[in-house]
């Protein structure tokens, strides 16, 4: 590839992830000081930070035919890897949290399938979506009822594996995946009304019964998801048991006021702060302007991401990935950030490339990879002589 065509290369989507990726190491090297457990996850961070940087660029040594051929395989990996996950002995596959969701790698850590699944899946949606329109007039109702399926199926199997392994939080981020390739894909707009209306209705119900009697939802989602619930309805209630990792970020957050106590100097213990919590160490330590800069940095990510996306139409599988990638960092991001500070409640999503964790960095850095690649070329397919 010629250096000329670099020059749509999207710098500015790079420098933002540059910038994201120094506050998540300022800010976990402040919240290990905790020493909830005995690593160095300073360290370990970059590490993954690199790796993950190396992985995206791998991803450039391949156009888009290439990856499109090759997606069906890594979608099948990944399936296999999640039921790995669920019939390993607990020596190989432990409970973390409730949940059976990471394999023990020795010397490593810990590998995580779900956070690589939800990239496989994204790349499936779209090749799914990208050979149904190859064939397929986009007009018939029909016809979009079949795509409707194949996109069904496809998400449900890596959905109903996660959620035996107790882990709703990944299969809901793997449900807001699958809506929005459904919802940009071109279906009928009646076929999109009934899904809408299945929705509020599904969530109108399960409301109903959680005020009525909410003991008929512990064989939906059992007493540690439910209790999840009762924590972020009255965190200070329970806040000394089931509502005390909620009740802890909410002090904390509060006590940063405007421009936070500074580097360092949080003082308001907080479990899993070097991840699932690293937001509320930013709200903490830099206050209100620290945490705006931080959700700046996102808000701009996934801007450049969605940009990527509208000069990719050219190609559909390119088009269903860019997307993927926005619902993906737009819903972690929403979820992470509203969940520290008491909006929605805890589902243990991390916060992407802010939180540490090897598979969710190197997994996200694998999604960023493919919408880079696409903006190497997304000027060059409308104005190109060549």
């Amino acid at each position: 590839m010629s250096t000329q065509k670099y020059k749509y290369f999207d710098f500015s989507l790079v420098f933002f992830l540059f910038l994201l990726m120094i506050c998540s190491c300022v800010t976990i090297f402040s919240a290990q000081k905790y020493a909830q457990y005995d690593e160095n996850f300073f360290v370990k961070q970059m590490i993954w930070f690199s790796l993950g940087i190396v992985a995206a660029m791998v991803v450039f040594l391949f156009d888009f035919e290439q990856i499109s051929t090759v997606t069906p395989y890594f979608y099948g990996v990944g399936i296999m890897l999640l039921i790995g996950v669920l019939i390993a002995p607990e020596s190989i596959a432990p409970y973390r949290n409730g949940a059976k969701s990471w394999f023990i790698v020795p010397g490593l850590g810990s590998l995580q399938p779900s956070e690589y699944m939800k990239i496989f899946l994204i790349m499936m949606l779209a090749y799914i979506t990208n050979k149904h329109f190859e064939k397929q007039d986009r007009d018939q109702i029909k016809q979009d009822l079949v795509l409707l399926l194949k996109i069904a199926a496809a998400s449900l199997v890596p959905i109903v594996l996660i959620l035996l392994q107790n882990d709703f939080g990944s299969s809901l981020v793997m449900v807001v995946i699958t809506l929005a390739v459904i919802f940009l894909s071109g279906i009928n707009w009646r076929i999109i009304l009934a899904i809408l209306f299945l929705i509020i209705g599904t969530i109108a119900v399960l409301v109903m019964i959680f005020i009525h009697n909410a003991d008929l939802l512990l064989n939906i989602f059992g007493t540690y998801q439910l209790n999840r619930i009762y924590s972020w309805l009255d965190p200070f209630e329970h806040g000394e048991g089931i509502g005390y990792q909620l009740k802890q970020s909410l002090l904390a957050i509060g006590s940063g006021m405007i421009d936070g106590k500074g580097f360092h100097n949080s003082d308001v213990y907080i479990p899993e702060a070097h991840s699932d919590f690293i937001f509320t160490i930013v709200a903490e330590e830099f206050g209100f302007l620290g945490a705006s800069f931080v959700v700046s940095l996102y808000f701009l990510i996934i801007y450049r991401m969605l940009g990527i996306a509208l000069y990719a139409r050219s190609s559909l599988f390119e088009f269903y990935i860019c997307i993927g990638m926005v619902a993906l960092f737009t819903f972690h991001s929403f979820q992470n950030i509203g969940m520290v500070s008491g909006l929605v409640p805890i589902t243990g999503i991390p916060l992407l490339l802010m939180s540490y964790g090897g598979s969710s960095v190197i997994a996200s850095m694998l999604g960023i990879g493919l919408v880079l690649n696409s903006s190497l070329k997304k000027r060059e397919y409308m104005f190109s002589n060549d």
